[in-house]
């Protein structure tokens, strides 16, 4: 018989019950007094309704990433990864990535016509140029300044203040800021004036094989509208309308960095060109071509090249030094009759002939030394000649170029942070191979200055002028505050120029040949210009 089921609950369960139910009936009665005494939680505020003068964000585009070519998978490709085709397959990728690398950094060679070369500017026409009249026809600084106003009127000698006051006069470049006139796209390693002296017109190389041209004569729109806004006394707002950048030619000579050129002393139309891709190539403007003059003829070899200058009463010879410590000489009607001297077992970071008496040159060598050879007495067996060692003047560190001047004074910038001056009188009448003192080997001036430039600014050099104006002979060299130093060959500071709108250090000075100007440029292939 089945048993009945009872519906009755326990005692224990009877009062959980009312346990429960007497805490529901004390919660609700809480929950009323809060709210009657304002305590409550309020009902959310409703969204504001976007009104009419309220503009909606604009899209974000995305930006379509560019598609490379993946790594293929040799699992999935069912290749065994000890097998032979693994291995012929790693192999063939590693021989593809060093090819890639030896194209992109090979010499440039052949005959190049400047308007398949061209990088940057408008479209290049060798018949219709800026060049064509002169090669037929011949932001705020926050860095402390050194050397200034001050110092111009505390000189007490007539003629060193008048030449200060000359130099320190100097203006930048007013036709557009430096930070607009990118001459080249990358890093500047060297730089120089035309010899003309029309207007100042600029070259500038960089550390892919860039060569820049700029004509300084040329002036922005802003510029030009300033002074009409002036002269019509009216708003200067409107001046701020289509500024357009300034014109800028470049053309890709080079595989690798472009480390010195020079202007040939005997066709200004003529510019010589060096580079670390062992090469050293003429650029003709009136053509509008460059060739090749010298390069090694195995095309594994690599021999960066540091330096190029033109024997000034010689148009056909033409010196070169290379970063592996030799010095070469060319003719360039015959290019393979080349000569090769070791002058140093380390770097040699420039060279320089003595304008007057080309057949002594001055080497600096990451050795620590500056030489002084003679070019006039060669000796040793073949294959291992060098020319008289005159004399050699040791630095605390690295000597990172030398370079003479008309006077036979030579200038050295080394990184043990001086500028040392070294006088040698007399030299047109010194006999050949002549052996130098340790006196008169030493520095007739020293100036201290700021060498350490890091790893990203190029190294400083000082530069002489050519021929200056006055027959006082000066030179210019970067500072590392945003500035450029001007001294006399007595050491003596004549200007430090600077200027608003100069944001980097401007490394690479170089003094016009003839006429007060100044140019430099900055790692970021900008052009500082002085008039």
């Amino acid at each position: 018989m089945a048993k009945k089921v009872t519906n009755e609950i326990s005692s224990y369960e009877r009062q959980r019950q009312e346990n429960i139910a007497q805490r529901d009936k004390l919660l609700k009665q809480l929950a009323l007094d809060a709210s009657s005494a304002g305590l409550g939680p309020g009902q959310k505020p409703k969204p504001a309704k976007p009104t009419a003068t309220q503009k909606k964000k604009a899209p974000v585009k995305k930006v379509k990433e560019e598609v490379v070519p993946r790594r293929t998978s040799s699992r999935i490709a069912g290749i065994e990864a000890d097998s032979e085709v693994a291995k012929r397959k790693a192999e063939d990728e590693y021989v593809a990535v060093q090819e890639a690398a030896r194209v992109k950094r090979q010499r440039i060679s052949g005959p190049l016509d400047l308007s398949e070369v061209q990088v940057a500017g408008k479209g290049w026409d060798k018949n219709a140029n800026f060049l064509l009249g002169i090669v037929n026809g011949g932001a705020r600084n926050t860095k402390e300044r050194t050397f200034g106003e001050q110092e111009v009127k505390e000189t007490t000698d007539k003629e060193l203040r008048a030449l200060r006051e000359k130099m320190s006069s100097l203006d930048l470049y007013e036709g557009f800021e430096p930070n607009r006139i990118k001459i080249t796209p990358e890093r500047i390693y060297s730089l120089g004036f035309h010899p003309t002296s029309e207007k100042p017109l600029v070259f500038a190389g960089d550390k892919m094989g860039n060569l820049g041209l700029f004509d300084a004569s040329q002036r922005s729109a802003t510029s030009v509208k300033h002074e009409e806004v002036k002269a019509k006394d009216q708003d200067e707002e409107e001046a701020e309308l289509d500024d357009p950048n300034p014109s800028i030619t470049s053309f890709h000579l080079h595989g690798r960095t472009i480390s010195s050129f020079q202007f040939s002393p005997h066709n200004p139309s003529h510019v010589y060109t060096s580079s670390y891709d062992s090469s050293l190539r003429l650029l003709d403007l009136t053509k509008s071509s460059s060739t090749d003059i010298y390069a090694p003829t195995d095309t594994s070899l690599d021999e960066p090249i540091s330096g190029v200058e033109m024997d000034p009463q010689n148009p056909h010879l033409l010196y070169f030094s290379r970063l592996d410590g030799h010095v070469g000489r060319v003719d360039t009607r015959a290019p393979d009759t080349v000569e090769i001297f070791q002058l140093s077992e380390k770097k040699i970071g420039g060279f320089s002939l003595n304008p007057s008496c080309p057949h002594f040159i001055a080497t600096a060598s990451l050795d620590r030394t500056m030489r002084i050879w003679d070019l006039r007495k060669i000796s040793g067996r073949k294959g291992a000649q060098l020319p008289a060692l005159c004399g050699e003047h040791e630095s605390r560190l690295s000597v990172s170029h030398a370079a003479f001047n008309s006077a036979g004074q030579v200038a050295t910038a080394s990184y043990d942070d001086t500028i040392k001056i070294h006088t040698f009188e007399g030299m047109s009448g010194w006999s050949a191979g002549r052996d130098l003192t340790e006196k008169e080997m030493e520095p007739s001036s020293i100036i201290r200055h700021n060498n350490q430039t890091g790893r990203w600014v190029t190294i400083l050099r000082a530069q002489w002028q050519l021929n200056p104006p006055d027959n006082v002979q000066r030179f210019c060299i970067g500072n590392m505050n945003r500035f450029v130093d001007i001294y006399t060959s007595k050491g003596e500071q004549l200007a430090q120029l600077g200027g608003n709108g100069i944001t980097a250090v401007p490394a690479v000075a170089q003094f016009h040949p003839t006429n007060d100007w100044v140019a430099s440029g900055t790692a970021s292939g900008k052009l500082c210009l002085w008039l």
